[in-house]
């Protein structure tokens, strides 16, 4: 090769370097321009106003003056949760109850329809479709629902009470101080048994059947195939459950405001309903937001231990 070749060669070599390295650049950034409208939305629509909330939470502030007029308090709203406002308290002891029958009810329910239904039988499809099927309803409309049917007049409830002579049990369901949170949590109980009822069904086929037959030809009981195949094998599926009925239980929000609005006299807040009562209602958007911060510590303490766990397996 001459001379004059070997210089008119070298741009070319250069160009295609240059390209070359702009195409590797491009590919090292095109998954991030795919992903970028959803980051945006993300961004805009959740963490931006979690930050701002975050902010907040140190402040007085209505919720609706300029933030030029916020006035920093520091951790104030945070300790008036535990110490000043005892509707906090009481709403938080409600949590507690709510998310400890949360834990219980339905997932022993749940547990048991699943091992009840577990065939291939055209009737057990039937029935999961039905015990599912208030699960995928919107928790406003089955609120809506069951306060009709609590209706001390006209509500289902009363009336089968009376019908089967048990009408000294009918009165004002959600206007009675003791009976108001558990009547609600009834409505959650039927709203949510078909969940964990649905992932106890798919941890069931996992289980080999073999291990059925084995211990049937060994002699074991239905008792003892329960406790030794059926509950070590669903040790995974007891931790989705689990979790997600605590995580679930501090969450709640829509069935009590639905349902008794927090009332009566303020006996069935949850931190959820009291929280958005503190923000929207009583403007102190401040403390609504310290509040809102508190669920999420909650929340996060289940939460994190369980992502970590489902990560490993």
């Amino acid at each position: 090769m001459t001379l004059a070749e070997t210089t008119a060669t070298r741009p070319r070599v250069r160009r295609r370097s240059a390209a070359a390295e702009r195409a590797r650049r491009f590919a090292a950034i095109r998954p991030w321009l795919f992903l970028a409208p959803a980051l945006l939305v993300y961004g805009g629509f959740l963490v931006l106003p979690m930050l701002f909330t975050l902010y907040t939470s140190f402040y007085s502030w209505d919720g609706i003056s300029p933030l030029a007029n916020m006035t920093w308090v520091g951790l104030e709203n945070y300790v008036r949760a535990f110490t000043a406002d005892t509707v906090a308290r009481r709403a938080f002891v409600n949590n507690l109850f709510w998310t400890a029958g949360a834990v219980i009810i339905p997932t022993i329910i749940g547990l048991f329809l699943a091992i009840a239904l577990n065939g291939v039988a055209a009737v057990n499809r039937a029935l999961r479709t039905i015990y599912y099927a208030p699960a995928v309803l919107p928790l406003v409309a089955v609120g809506l629902i069951w306060g009709w049917m609590y209706n001390p007049n006209f509500g289902a409830v009363n009336l089968f009470l009376r019908e089967i002579g048990l009408g000294h049990w009918a009165g004002g369901w959600l206007s009675s101080h003791t009976m108001a949170l558990p009547a609600t949590f009834i409505t959650f109980v039927w709203s949510s048994v078909g969940f964990p009822m649905i992932l106890y069904l798919a941890g069931l086929q996992t289980i080999p059947r073999e291990l059925y037959e084995a211990a049937r030809i060994d002699g074991a009981s239905r008792w003892h195939c329960f406790r030794f195949i059926t509950l070590p094998g669903l040790v995974e599926t007891h931790v989705i459950v689990l979790s997600l009925a605590v995580i679930n239980g501090f969450k709640v929000f829509d069935l009590i405001y639905t349902m008794t609005y927090g009332g009566p006299g303020r006996s069935t807040h949850v931190l959820g309903t009291w929280m958005y009562f503190q923000a929207f209602q009583f403007h102190n958007a401040g403390y609504g937001a310290a509040l809102a911060w508190i669920i999420a510590a909650i929340v996060l303490v289940v939460a994190v231990p369980y992502i970590r766990r489902m990560s490993r397996s």
